[in-house]
């Protein structure tokens, strides 16, 4: 698989707050009968940390989390600590664990630091859309609780517009009074940059981590202190080259300018998991693995015209 630039799994973050950086947020390799693609998952790993992810989360949106069962979740995440125990401990490991089900949140959390995940990335239970905040802090509280071992870290996972049920700064802020340790940060992927300059300053301590890619440069500049991203299993070059030139104190406006295109056209094409999917096969060599229903796989048609797309940005920019 072509990998078009190479790091050292090894390189770490500079940034004070421990689970800075750039992740992706990984798409998950399916068999032709829509099963996860346990032995296809290493090659996915190596290549993002080669392109300079300090990390990925697994199962998240762009990974389909909510369509795999406990069970395919947990060979998931067993598969990609076998094949960081062969690279070393470099690459972090994120795991998408949640759920509306509080005892199988709890559960699954429990797995994924069995595993050795250094964090994990928490839904609140997005069916009960009229949770209150004591609500949610006594939720969160209890997978805190019983889940979530010192040295390790849960991440909120703050997406509005997909779960429903917001994650307020106050509620937040709540959790890192009662779990200083435990309490890692999180996810933002409202897509909104005031948003994430006020969690990152009602937050200071702790990883924000911006969910869009167009968000990056900015979203560091106001204090966040990375990203989470679906277009990181596509670009994560560039979005290193952002993260490392604000550490350097160097400009960032070209290269946003450029993901700022790139994510326009993937965010034209939903959805992200079949467009990703697609461009690894058509543009890196991976086999084209399918999404899950209710998803639906791009067609021929519709991955050529998203690799014509890629194609004519990547001829622009080096005009």
């Amino acid at each position: 698989m072509g990998g078009g630039c190479s790091y050292n799994v090894f390189m770490a973050s500079v940034h004070p707050i421990p689970l800075s950086g750039v992740y992706a947020a990984a798409v998950t390799p399916l068999t032709i009968l829509g099963q996860p693609d346990l032995a296809a998952l290493p090659d996915l790993l190596s290549f993002l940390a080669q392109r300079g992810c300090h990390g990925a989360l697994l199962l998240g949106t762009t990974g389909e989390g909510p369509s795999f069962s406990p069970d395919e979740r947990a060979a998931i995440w067993q598969a990609a600590a076998e094949w960081r125990s062969n690279v070393g401990p470099g690459f972090r490991l994120l795991a998408g664990t949640g759920s509306p089900s509080l005892s199988e949140t709890i559960s699954l959390t429990k797995i994924a630091f069995e595993l050795g995940c250094e964090a994990v990335c928490v839904l609140p239970p997005f069916f009960f859309r009229d949770s209150t905040e004591d609500g949610l802090f006594n939720w969160f509280a209890q997978v805190m609780e019983q889940s979530v071992p010192e040295g390790r870290q849960l991440l909120g996972y703050h997406i509005p517009a997909v779960s429903g049920v917001a994650l307020p700064l106050s509620l937040l802020q709540r959790l890192n009074a009662a779990f200083p340790t435990r309490f890692g940060g999180l996810k933002d992927s409202s897509g909104n940059l005031e948003s994430a300059r006020d969690f990152a300053a009602g937050l200071p301590d702790k990883a924000v981590l911006v969910g869009n890619d167009r968000l990056l440069a900015p979203g560091l500049a106001s204090g966040a202190a990375g990203c989470i991203t679906a277009g990181a299993n596509l670009w994560s070059p560039l979005l290193r080259a952002i993260y490392d030139a604000h550490q350097r104190g160097e400009d960032t406006e070209t290269l946003q300018r450029e993901v700022d295109s790139l994510r326009e056209k993937m965010d034209a094409a939903p959805p992200a998991p079949a467009y990703i999917k697609a461009l690894l096969h058509a543009q890196n060599g991976f086999p084209l693995w399918p999404v899950r229903a209710p998803l639906l796989d791009f067609s021929p048609e519709q991955t050529q015209s998203a690799l014509t797309e890629e194609l004519r940005q990547t001829s622009h920019e080096k005009m």
